[in-house]
């Protein structure tokens, strides 16, 4: 049955499906960049308060900003922007059509109608999943990145800009004029303090070109920080044929786990979403929910996924399952990431390990070690260095952490332990590859990639240790030097 608003009523009846009157929404939300994990977390959050027949003026209108994203428009118009989520629990599986989203901007150069929607009052909230690498952060200092062709573009066209900060920008410019008012902005990435970086990258492109709306954005809006947690794989031909075995043709499926988690600071200024009544936590401690979900999942991800690909392990259960990467997993949790992990109201550390062990154990999800190991560049500075960094500070073991490293630069290599080619995984892998390879003979050339590793070149308890691991990589293959480190 091909999904749409018409054929809702005759979906098959193990399938949940919206029991409110979508035509009765109204826009509250845009959000910029729809792909699968917005529409299995933050758009079934709203679709179940759509469901107590609350927020009915809280719908989302998607949006994008490359001329990819035009794709997914035109497969979601063609199903009334329904999505099918599919909950796939290690025993059992079910189905629900979710209905929060109601449009889909049409994809434009300059980006008009994304501005003038967002312009418009009923827009209270932009929210974004762009990836942790789209926020236009300068990778030495941090800080915003105000020389990428890109926000140079931008602020010679503020009218026409190019990326969704440039075109939240315009937006607020015209809201400001027309005495509107200001709208949230709200970041749903995988970054520590998500919503201060938002505010970073808004307040310093309007800067460029206009320093009084810049102070304006600056004092009247709010970008509130959130922890965001469920493991959506990507949609492909499996997960499309599991839809048809469910009896709906969707475009566009989205598989999730049966765990879901959002911690969010409460500071919207135009008002928000009750969705602290469908299971999202509002809390002034969001920084310790993130840092425990960033530094043991994230984290933790990018420990196994690594070594999967060198080993032609293809899904993040099938890491699990390896007893040396499991293995891997468990100990650099333990002696080098928990140490640096402060409890928060109801998780100890210790039991979230425990957690993520399940859940990445979780058979019935096909996540693959391609997808979890993609933008290196961004994963490895963002949810694993930060640990190396505190244990040399506290002078805990960085051992394992410098495993982990290593393991990704044989991975960079672009050519897995069996022989097969590893096609390019990463923004900057024209420029990692090389570096990876120089480093089979010299391990400190990789390090020396400052935009990524800073000082920590410098620092010989990391340094050394990396070179190490990197060196009997390549002498011996990775599972002895597994086999080395768990054993220490």
């Amino acid at each position: 049955m091909k999904l749409s608003n018409a054929t809702l009523d005759t979906l098959p009846a193990s399938i949940r499906r919206p029991t409110y009157d979508r035509s009765r929404l109204t826009p509250g939300i845009v959000h910029i960049g729809l792909g699968n994990f917005h529409r299995a977390h933050q758009a079934w959050y709203l679709h179940r308060l759509f469901e107590m027949g609350l927020n009915h003026d809280w719908a989302i209108v998607g949006a994008g900003v490359r001329p990819y994203d035009a794709q997914m428009r035109e497969k979601m118009a063609a199903q009334d922007f329904l999505t099918t989520l599919i909950e796939l629990a290690p025993d059992s599986r079910s189905a629900e059509v979710t209905g929060a989203m109601i449009d889909y901007l049409p994809i434009e150069e300059g980006n008009g109608p994304l501005i003038a929607q967002m312009a418009d009052p009923e827009i209270r909230i932009v929210a974004l999943t762009v990836t942790e690498g789209g926020y236009y952060i300068d990778p030495v200092t941090k800080g915003f990145d105000a020389a990428h062709p890109d926000i140079q573009h931008d602020a010679t066209n503020p009218s026409a800009p190019r990326t969704a900060f440039g075109a939240m920008v315009a937006a607020l410019r015209l809201r400001r004029d027309r005495g509107i008012g200001p709208f949230t902005g709200q970041s749903c990435d995988n970054l520590q303090g998500n919503g201060k970086i938002l505010r970073q990258t808004v307040v310093s492109l309007a800067r460029l070109s206009d320093p009084d709306l810049a102070e304006w954005i600056d004092t009247n809006c709010t970008f509130p920080n959130s922890m965001v947690d469920c493991i959506v794989p990507a949609t492909g031909p499996n997960e499309l044929a599991l839809v048809r075995e469910l009896g709906i043709e969707d475009a566009v499926p989205v598989t999730h786990e049966n765990f879901r988690q959002w911690v969010i600071e409460d500071d919207f200024c135009a008002g928000r979403p009750d969705w602290d009544r469908v299971g999202a936590t509002f809390s002034d401690r969001v920084h310790d929910f993130e840092t425990m979900k960033i530094r043991i999942l994230n984290g933790g991800h990018q420990v196994i996924s690594d070594a999967g690909e060198v080993l032609g392990v293809e899904t993040i259960s099938g890491c699990m399952e390896h007893p040396l990467i499991a293995g891997l997993f468990r100990k650099v949790e333990v002696e080098e990431i928990v140490p640096h992990v402060a409890p928060v109201p109801g998780m100890v550390p210790e039991a979230y390990v425990e957690l993520i062990a399940r859940r990445f154990s979780n058979p019935a999800i096909v996540d693959t070690t391609r997808r979890v190991a993609f933008d290196g560049s961004s994963r490895h500075p963002g949810f694993i260095l930060p640990s190396v960094r505190d244990g040399l500070a506290k002078g805990i073991p960085v051992e394992g952490l410098a495993l982990v490293s290593a393991a990704w630069a044989r991975y960079c290599t672009g050519v897995r332990e069996d022989g097969s080619a590893v096609a390019p995984n990463d923004p900057f892998w024209e420029t990692l590859q090389p570096r990876a390879e120089a480093a089979r003979t010299n391990p400190q050339i990789w390090l020396e990639n400052r935009a990524l590793y800073g000082d920590l070149a410098d620092e010989p308890r990391f340094a050394e240790a990396f070179g190490k691991w990197l060196r009997q990589i390549h002498a011996e293959g990775l599972e002895a030097a597994l086999r080395t480190y768990l054993e220490r």
